[in-house]
């Protein structure tokens, strides 16, 4: 597939990356000459230094012979025009990154395919985490009937020193499995001979309301938050404090700029405005701060969020959340510290993967700190694998079933649970494994 991919930066460098270790051919337009070298140097696919929005760059990309065009730039006016102009050169699908609601309002009426807008699925993601802190990722599938829950081992949970064939052996009945370990930037598919250590970041599948048995044997907790502060006054803050504060939940902001913290509060007065410092350890007592369940490190400067977080935590919040713009941080600080990280580029790229695998593919989602993905596949009835029990099929050990939606019915599936033409399986897998993944829809 040849995807054109405008702007490189956060959410189109990632998208790049990923899409072209497939093999798929990625052609990147970027602005910025500066950046458009760094790509090139970093990333195996061809960057031209140019106009997104131009007739004569689209046609130098190649747009004319793409199978989809995203534009991504950090201007929703250059999104728009691009694939406008991308349309009209011949690119039959197309993306666009549009935050501003009266330009999506046009870009709808130039039939663009897919419009995302990363602030408003990040702020999903975070009302998830704060409602069931104490993980590091909630994932819904099935309608909310299945979760893909992630945390962080500590050394006094009753699974940390052993394999997971041990851990079996413990567990009542079968509705949860763990699905991937991940240990220094390195994730493994699970297996029974793996063995879980403190520290480790551990991915597992469960039905939905079937969790307090995984939650007590990995050592996790399970409590939603009263009270939240929110710290910054981006629009990712502002759209997330707004979730918390309509969800009953008592929030409060805290950002230097006292301009944004009065336009906030005075458009929701439900939300409680902390001008100042929020590293500052006698702010965060003194406004009672340090009274909060969850901290959310929110503005548009990863040392902001961290130390912010780290401060908090010091002074006795809970749990701590920090948005990230490298993500190499959240490898160095997840589970020490930071409880969970959000990433808006992340929540951009998995609405863009799942309509680039579109067809039986009915979600994607990546992860802050593994190179997996999950995604929920439909098995079709020319598949390999239809009428087979999972342990008869022979999936590739860079992949695993989680779990299993039939008609109305969810589970987390076993090894002779036979697959049936219209379940939708759920696979974690790596990414040279993406290609067969695709391949069990048949």
């Amino acid at each position: 597939m040849r995807i054109v991919v405008i702007g490189a930066g956060a959410v189109g460098s990632y998208l790049a990356e990923r899409l072209s270790l497939e093999g798929q051919d990625v052609v990147v337009i970027e602005s910025d000459a500066k950046r458009a070298a760094e790509v090139q140097e970093e990333i195996d696919c061809l960057v031209i230094h140019g106009n997104g929005a131009s007739d004569e760059t689209l046609s130098e990309a190649g747009v004319d012979r793409a199978d989809l065009l995203i534009a991504v730039s950090s201007s929703d006016a250059v999104n728009v025009l691009a694939t406008h102009a991308g349309g009209r050169l011949g690119a039959p699908r197309r993306i666009a990154r549009v935050e501003d609601p009266q330009l999506r309002t046009e870009a709808e009426a130039l039939g663009v395919d897919l419009l995302i807008d990363p602030g408003e699925a990040t702020a999903r993601d975070l009302e998830l985490l704060v409602r069931q802190r104490g993980v590091s990722e909630l994932i819904e599938f099935a309608d909310g009937r299945l979760d893909l829950i992630g945390g962080f081992i500590s050394s006094d949970a009753p699974v940390a020193g052993r394999t997971l064939a041990e851990l079996r052996d413990m567990v009542d009945g079968w509705t949860w499995i763990v699905v991937a370990v991940i240990r220094d930037g390195e994730t493994m598919i699970a297996r029974g001979h793996t063995r879980i250590l403190p520290g480790d970041h551990v991915l597992f599948m469960a039905e939905t309301q079937q969790t307090e048995e995984a939650f007590r044997l990995l050592g996790l907790r399970e409590e939603a938050a009263r009270k939240v502060t929110v710290v910054g006054a981006t629009r990712l803050a502002e759209l997330t404090a707004r979730r918390m504060a309509a969800g009953g939940i008592q929030t409060v902001l805290v950002d230097q700029d006292p301009e944004r913290v009065r336009r906030i509060v005075a458009d929701n007065q439900r939300i409680i405005g902390v001008c100042g410092d929020p590293t500052d350890p006698r702010l965060i007592q003194m406004e009672g701060v340090d009274t909060s369940d969850v901290i959310l490190g929110l503005t548009g400067w990863d040392q902001v969020n961290i130390l912010s977080c780290l401060v908090a935590k010091a002074l006795g919040v809970p749990t701590a959340v920090a948005r990230f713009h490298r993500l190499d941080l959240v490898r160095l600080l997840g589970g020490v510290g930071i409880d969970a990280a959000v990433s808006s580029r992340l929540s951009a790229a998995n609405e863009i993967l799942r309509f680039v695998r579109r067809g039986r593919i009915h979600s994607v989602v990546t992860f802050q700190d593994s190179d997996a993905e999950a995604l929920e596949v439909e098995v079709g009835s020319d598949s390999r694998v239809a009428g087979k029990s999972l342990r008869d099929v022979h999936l590739s050990h860079d992949m695993i079933v989680g779990g299993l939606i039939r008609g109305d019915t969810v589970f987390v599936p076993r090894g002779d649970t036979k697959i049936q033409v219209a379940d939708r399986l759920i696979v974690i897998a790596l990414p040279k494994a993406i290609h067969e993944v695709e391949r069990l829809s048949g």
